[in-house]
């Protein structure tokens, strides 16, 4: 006759202490089930919410449930969201550990680890010490409490969960979407404290780090003019000098020419309107698009046309087009560029945006102007950057003026603007950035003695714009 074997003793040991507990030491182990529970969804919702891509909520945008709505809502606040996240799944991880040092407490009282104390004192050799063995027996007790405690919750509370919710985010984002609702009610005051806090520190770190770049960048431009001060005519070398030293921090957002004004043809024009183009701009390379600029073709390059000027109005000039096309974000450093337009042996690139979009194009020739001025060759028939100097203090630009260009022609210090132009890189956008919306006809707009008159604009943009500098320099305002 088979017998069946015997149970493992850890297996009896444990089933002796459940069958023996108290009736609180249940309740509590059933509560730290449910918190530990708690706490895997709470950590889940974070990767779910926070890897909602955007195809996620274009999917999500057609559905009528009230979860979706609750999505958008929470994720149109995403700090506040992940401290309410943070603060929540805190509070529930602290509740497991109180909650687990009463269960341990209840299921082996405090005789069961000075028993263990003393063995492990006898097995060690240590004799006649009272005291140690009730510290020993302290340290066993929470030992046991942390790596207990701490194993459930890395298994079940953190990897489990978020691996879970890599999987299924869009899921898991409505299941929590109203209990996130709820805790964001419930935590706010801690929420608010929290993010308000950490953009109080941002703040500070961000405008420590301008003060640091912006001091150590005025002691070299003052090394650079003592420098080269008793040389003749060298205004020109230090403004060389001067751009040498920011053309590392330079991006290509700030030297591109704009998508408004990228002089392109589409890829369905026949040749003679081609041409009229060609002949009309000046330009060596045109981009082609379908549509629009955004689904780029490629680049014409306007020498691979010498050979075909007399051919006829259907000519399929597109078998012309080169495919290669660099494309770089608008955050891309000129000195990265630059490395990059040697290394593929390229003249221009696209500058697209964190969506994919064309946001305009930079040329080697962009780049090389933030290091030596202008450059106005035999086609050039007027110059690239538009501007009337009516007085010393008095300069009529184009509003497209990038704030770079206006920096070099005024002689005002660079950088100036930075503390209020956010993400703006032109004379318009620095404007709009001050005024809130596009300002009207002759509005005035002033910041740190310098007087901004609107002289044109449109519904769009804003065209011109007259600059009054100030009668001394003037230092930024914090």
């Amino acid at each position: 006759m088979e017998t069946e074997p015997d149970s493992p003793i850890p297996l009896n040991y444990c089933l002796l202490l459940f069958a023996q507990a108290p009736p609180e030491a249940l309740i509590g182990l059933l509560g730290v089930i449910a918190l530990l529970i708690s706490s895997g969804f709470i950590s889940a919702s974070e990767v779910a919410y926070f890897s909602l891509t955007p195809n996620d909520l274009d999917k999500l945008s057609t559905d009528r449930h009230h979860s979706i709505k609750r999505i958008f809502w929470l994720k149109d606040q995403p700090r506040r969201l992940l401290a309410t996240i943070l603060i929540g799944n805190n509070f529930v991880n602290i509740a497991i550990v109180i909650l687990s040092e009463f269960v341990l407490r209840q299921l082996l009282p405090e005789s069961t680890f000075l028993e263990w104390s003393k063995g492990l004192m006898d097995l060690l050799g240590i004799a006649n010490a009272d005291t140690y063995e009730i510290v020993l027996a302290n340290v066993i007790s929470f030992t046991i409490t942390v790596v207990g405690v701490t194993f459930l919750l890395v298994l079940f509370g953190e990897i489990a969960p978020k691996v879970y919710a890599r999987r299924n985010n869009i899921g898991l984002a409505k299941a929590m979407s109203g209990p996130l609702v709820i805790m964001m009610r419930i935590f706010k005051p801690l929420s608010s404290l929290l993010v308000n806090s950490t953009r109080f520190i941002e703040t500070r770190l961000a405008r420590s780090t301008q003060k640091t770049s912006a001091a150590s960048k005025a002691d070299i431009d003052e090394a650079i003019e003592l420098t080269v001060s008793n040389e003749k005519n060298n205004e020109q070398e230090v403004d060389i000098l001067k751009s040498i030293v920011k053309f590392t921090d330079v991006t290509a957002r700030q030297i591109m020419t704009s998508r408004v004004d990228v002089v392109a043809v589409d890829v369905n024009e026949d040749y003679q309107e081609l041409l009229r183009t060609v002949r009309e701009s000046g330009y060596s390379r045109i981009p082609v698009y379908e549509q629009d600029l955004d689904n780029l073709k490629g680049i014409l390059y306007v020498k691979d046309l010498i050979g075909h000027l007399h051919e006829a109005q259907d000519f399929k000039w597109q078998d012309l087009i080169r495919t290669n096309v660099m494309y770089v974000p608008e955050a891309k450093k000129i000195s990265d560029l630059l490395k990059e337009f040697q290394k593929q042996h390229l003249h221009m690139a696209i500058v697209v945006d964190e969506y994919g979009g064309s946001s305009g194009i930079v040329t080697l020739e962009d780049i090389l102007e933030e290091i030596i001025g202008d450059i106005q060759d035999e086609f050039d028939d007027e110059p690239e950057i538009v501007y009337r100097k009516l007085d010393d203090f008095n300069y009529l630009f184009e509003g497209k003026t990038l704030l770079n260009d206006v920096y070099r022609i005024t002689g005002i210090e660079n950088g100036i603007f930075d503390f209020i132009k956010g993400d703006a890189d032109s004379l318009a956008g620095l404007i709009l950035e001050l005024h809130g919306q596009i300002p009207k006809k002759d509005t005035e707009v002033t910041y740190n003695h310098f007087r901004f008159k609107i002289v044109s604009v449109n519904k769009r943009r804003i065209e011109q714009v007259l600059i009054t500098l100030p009668k001394s320099p003037q230092s930024p305002v914090n």
